[in-house]
Formats: C-alpha cells, structure tokens, sequence
C-alpha cells in the first residue's frame, strides 16, 4: 500500500523541484522582457522631456541592444567560470542599477549608457537562463521547461506594458506628467529594479548545474542536483558517468572551436545564427519596442496605443502558452514552419493596410477599416511568432549544439540574435517615416524565407538527449 502512493507523491516532489528551478532561472528572462519592452511606453517621455527626434530616440532604443550582444558574448566565459547561478546573480545586480540609474538621466547620452547596462544584463540572461534550464531538466521534460524562458519574456513584457499603461493613467494620460515629483517615464524605467531584486533572491534559492558541478570536480554535489532534478529512480551512477565521459573527452572551448576551414563557422553554429537572425528580422520587437510610436503614427491618442500594446502583449502571452503545450508533442520544426506561414500572412495583410495611411509623424492617419486590418494582423502577427519562434529558437540554442561547444556557440548565436535585434530597431523610425507599408512587405519576405531555412537547415531535438547532440 505504501509503496503504491509514495511513488506518484514522490515523482511529483521533485518534479515540482525541477519546475521551480527552470521558474527561478526563467526569471531573468522576465527581466528580458521586461527591459526589452519597458521603453516603448517611456519612448514619447524621453522625446519630450529631452527635445530628441526620432533619430536620437532610435539610438536610446537600439543602443540596448549593442549591449545584450556584448553581455550575450560574455555570458558563455561568465558561466564557464563564475558558474550558472553566480552569472545569474551578476545579471540581476546590472538589472537593478540599470533600472535606477535610467529613472534619473541627467542627459540622453546618460540614460543612453544605463540603457547599455541593463542591454549586458538582458544579453546574459538570454544566453545563461536556457543553457541552465537545458542542463537540469530531465529529457522528457526539457522542451516544455526550457520554454519557460520564452513564457518568462512575454510575461515581463505584458508586465511592462500592464505597469507603462497603469502609470500613464495616474499620471493624468501623459508620459510626461508627474508622480511624486518625477516624471510617469521615469518610473516608468526605474520601476525594473523591484523584479531585478526578486531575481537575485530566487537564484540564491537554485543549485549549481551538475554539468558545471562535475567540471568543476564536484561531483558530491552534483550528484544531490541529480537526485533532486531527476528523482528517486534515476541510475545516477550512470547519468554522472554519462557526463563525466562527454567533459573529459573534450576541453573548455575557445574560439577556434567554433571555426570550420571550409564555411568560416561550423555549420551547426550558422544555423543558430540563422535562427537568431530570422527570429528578429520577421520585426517582431518594431510591435514590443515601438507599438505606442506606431500606433500614435496612425492618428491614435498615447494613452489608446499603451492599450492596444497592452493587449498584443496578452496574445503574446497566450501563443507561448500554446507553444509550451505543443513544443514536446509534435515538435520544434512543425511550429516553427506553422508559425512562419502564419507571420507571412499576417505581415503583409499589415503592409496592405499601412499602404493606405495618409500624413506622416504627428499629422498622419488611417480610416476605420484599414486600422481594423491593422489592428487585427498585428494581434495575429505576434500570436504566430508566439507560439512558434519565439519560444522555438530559445529551446534550440539551448539543446542543438554539442556539449563541447554549447555554452560557447550559444553566447555567438545570441549575440547575432541581439545585432540584428538592433539593425530592426534602429531603423524602424526612419524606415516608418520613409514607407511604412513597404517596410512591413520586408519583414513577411523574411517570413517567408524562413520556411526554406527550417525545412533545409533545422534539425530536430525533440527527445534527444544533451549528450547525443554532435
């Protein structure tokens, strides 16, 4: 009888565990997302308490980016020798005083390096959350708890728009207006450093990476991370020697790792910086940095287009849902071939409404119908990338590439992630200004392209182990 129960409680414990420590390392990809996106709601405050156009104000924007692709670099070294939970720790703290130091700039250029700050903070959450999540999982699981970091993004980001939207209101409708004496966009930025110290806190409460653990010749301890993450009927004898085999057969990897006499890179390394790539160039940050700018754009109030970025946040939020529920039953190739038809369509259904707004900047405006069209397409648009690329990509990068150079090829593949993050970024304002129509028929080519590139380049990882990835 006892037997028959202690079993299931048993396996369901230390599952909870595992769910736990994937929630906790996922947090810093709350505070991806919410970095990430924050801006779009302070973007109109920074142009006019600043007096700054929309070039100055793509900088502020994009310069972040550079940073997550520096902090994307570093993060692959920082793991493999502060360890996973230290790194985590490093990221929260830039989280924090990048928050404070952006609520008070005395300038643009300054707020323009803590934005920086907290862009090195976002690259090594990106890289370091899925390489631990992917370390600790079980196999059978690791689909679906590697994407808490995409599930953990789009709820920083709804969180952000929630918290930009509800700011906005107090402060009587305007980013500019006042709260305490400080200005609704400077809360707007500080208001990060709350979930940065709840971060910090929750990877203090995480165990080190047994693949860390045992590299770093403390198998004693990994050995109990095993027990917990992997339960009470785990052969851990043969899982550490599993481990064991895959480190001593190989060396901490450097540069020339990744290099390949004949494509430049190793070909599995350009496939995730094609993923990356793709990932970005479909536009889908122009909707979470610059949702409020474009809506504005079309002829709608500031406080109408919080709401609306608001909402797509929520659908974003619910394709990651669906995502989570499908990604370890049919696959990471079916979602992402599905979500790319999907974005194609919605996209140029968008280019097809925008080619219809009149004016430009403050003047512009689009009838009832076509931003019906609009409205709708941009909701669809971030539902498809949601439930397929977005969490797609990040449960790839942390299981496609072989033991030997993960950490490593991971850190290169997001920092090409963050650049073209940035390349979106910085040139949407301009690119809007100039067609905004034609800018959208880009990125729906690039959804489009993107069907070739998983059919020919992708292979799939669904219930492969770690080990067995080469």
């Amino acid at each position: 009888m006892s037997t028959t129960h202690t079993q299931p409680v048993t396996r369901q414990a230390h599952l909870g565990h595992v769910v736990f420590i994937s929630a906790a390392a996922a947090m810093g990809g709350f505070l991806f997302g919410y970095d990430s996106a924050v801006i779009n709601g302070a973007v109109t405050g920074i142009q006019k308490h600043f007096g700054v156009g929309n070039g100055e104000t793509a900088f502020v924007v994009a310069i972040a980016l550079l940073g997550s692709a520096a902090g994307a670099v570093a993060a692959g070294r920082l793991a493999d020798h502060l360890g996973r939970v230290r790194t985590m720790l490093l990221a929260a703290v830039l989280f924090a005083v990048s928050g404070i130091g952006s609520m008070f700039p005395p300038g643009i250029e300054v707020l323009a390096a803590w934005r920086v700050v907290g862009g090195v903070a976002i690259g090594i959450a990106s890289v370091i959350a899925p390489a631990y999540i992917a370390e600790v999982a079980p196999t059978a699981y690791r689909g679906r708890l590697t994407s808490f970091q995409q599930m953990a993004i789009v709820l920083g980001i709804a969180v952000s728009q929630l918290a930009n939207w509800a700011i906005n209101q107090v402060a009587g409708g305007e980013s500019t207006g006042h709260l305490g004496g400080i200005q609704a966009w400077q809360w707007m930025l500080g208001v990060e450093a709350v979930p940065a110290v709840v971060y910090g806190l929750m990877a203090l409460a995480i165990p080190e990476s047994p693949r860390y653990l045992i590299a770093d010749r403390r198998e004693p301890q990994a050995r109990r991370v095993l027990l917990e993450v992997e339960g009470e009927g785990a052969d851990l004898d043969a899982r550490v020697a599993e481990i064991r085999a895959v480190l001593e057969s190989t060396r901490k990897p450097r540069a020339k790792d990744l290099l390949s006499s004949r494509y430049g890179l190793l070909p599995i390394v350009w496939v995730g910086i094609g993923a990356s790539v793709f990932q970005q160039f479909v536009g889908i940050n122009v909707i979470f940095f610059y949702s409020s700018f474009l809506w504005q754009s079309l002829g709608i109030d500031e406080s109408d287009s919080l709401l609306i970025s608001l909402s797509t946040s929520i659908i974003n939020v619910i394709g990651t849902v669906v995502a989570m529920a499908l990604i370890d039953r049919i696959g990471r190739k079916p979602l992402a071939l599905a979500g790319s038809a999907g974005m194609a369509a919605a996209l140029t259904a968008a280019a097809w409404a925008f080619s219809y707004r009149h004016g430009t900047g403050d003047t512009a405006t689009l009838d009832d119908t076509h931003a019906t069209v609009a409205l709708i397409a941009a909701h669809v648009f971030v539902f498809c990338f949601a439930f397929s690329w977005g969490v797609v990509v990040w449960v790839l990068l942390g299981e496609m590439f072989p033991n030997r150079i993960r950490a490593l090829a991971l850190s290169v593949a997001a920092s090409a992630q963050w650049i073209a993050n940035w390349a979106i970024a910085v040139s949407f304002p301009d690119l809007a200004d100039w067609n905004l129509s034609a800018t959208y028929l880009v990125y729906a080519v690039f959804a489009l392209l993107s069907i070739p590139f998983v059919v020919l380049c992708v292979r799939e990882t669904m219930g492969r182990a770690l080990e067995d990835m080469g």
